[in-house]
């Protein structure tokens, strides 16, 4: 009673709302358009699943009910287990705010997706060369940045030229999927070569995006997969995701003789512990990564064709 009294506890209501109407709430809590974008997805199939239940009667049964359901419909289990995280966060949330005294995520409910996880492909060096010479200069460019940088596609897709320093041959990535993807990421001779190409082919007053939608130069560019998959098809190489360059950078960098949290720092998989202890000597570690990644490159001599300049953006 005295911890009531001091405003210390906090009664948990006798009647907790829906999953569905908690799922709206909570989809109003996340800002990232495309996390959003991603958690409705889920969100949509637990409504379908769970519809009229409260949030107090969701049991770790009825969640094993849901895997159950989601995989007899053919569903692979990665994308299960998207739809379970994001169920977890809901009931998470609800815990932390008193709805509901317990989250019946107890630990042990994500299923074991490794076997089915599909293997990256990553792209060799002669691949390379035959994609960058049939590819439309956008998409050349989307593959130059992507297999030098380690960026995410979205991290890529959201640059602005201000985060372009051409001059200090860095690329700062102010928006990303996680905290620790915040970086600083070194820009080697061979991708500021690309980006200057970009440039002036775009001309410096055609729009703030690195990478914009020709129809509207306000807005940044949001698909491109039709032209991605063209490319790799008059290159002659098996369809694999944009995303897959993220890995062939991280094995270059591996196999050019950086370290492993070089190669985790670069690709934005660091701790907040690790970038305060050491953000000076990783700074420096990062540039003389990307030199090694050049020297590589040059090891293997690696041709990489001068693209005509088009009469007319593609």
């Amino acid at each position: 009673c005295a911890e009531i009294a001091q405003g210390r506890h906090r009664i948990i209501p006798a009647k907790s709302p829906l999953l569905s109407v908690w799922a709206d709430d909570f989809l109003a809590t996340v800002r990232e358009p495309s996390t959003k974008k991603r958690y409705s997805s889920s969100v949509k199939h637990l409504k379908a699943f769970f519809q009229k239940a409260r949030l107090a009667e969701i049991t770790p049964r009825d969640i094993e009910l849901f895997k159950k359901q989601r995989l007899g419909k053919g569903i692979r289990t990665a994308t299960v287990n998207r739809d379970l995280a994001v169920c977890r966060r809901m009931l998470k949330l609800a815990t932390q705010q008193r709805i509901i005294g317990e989250n019946p995520f107890a630990g042990g409910e994500f299923l074991e997706e490794r076997k089915e996880r599909r293997l990256p492909h990553i792209l060799t060096w002669k691949e390379q060369d035959r994609l960058l010479a049939v590819a439309p200069p956008r998409v050349r460019m989307l593959i130059v940045l992507g297999s030098e940088t380690g960026m995410r596609t979205q991290e890529m897709l959201q640059l602005r030229w201000t985060d372009v320093d051409l001059e200090k041959e860095a690329i700062h990535v102010k928006k990303s999927k996680t905290f620790s993807g915040i970086r600083v990421v070194p820009i080697s001779g061979f991708l500021k070569a690309e980006l200057l190409r970009w440039r002036d082919l775009l001309g410096p007053d055609f729009s703030e995006w690195v990478f914009p939608q020709f129809s509207n130069t306000r807005h940044r560019l949001q698909g491109g997969r039709r032209s991605w998959k063209s490319a790799l098809k008059k290159a002659g190489i098996p369809y694999f995701r944009q995303y897959d360059l993220r890995h062939c950078f991280a094995s270059r960098l591996s196999a050019a003789g950086a370290s492993p949290i070089t190669v985790a720092q670069m690709l934005g998989h660091n701790t907040t512990g690790i970038v305060q202890t050491y953000a000076k000597v990783l700074d420096d570690t990062r540039r003389d990564a990307i030199v090694k990644l050049e020297q590589f490159r040059k090891s293997h001599e690696v041709e990489n064709p001068e693209t005509p300049r088009p009469e007319i953006l593609q």
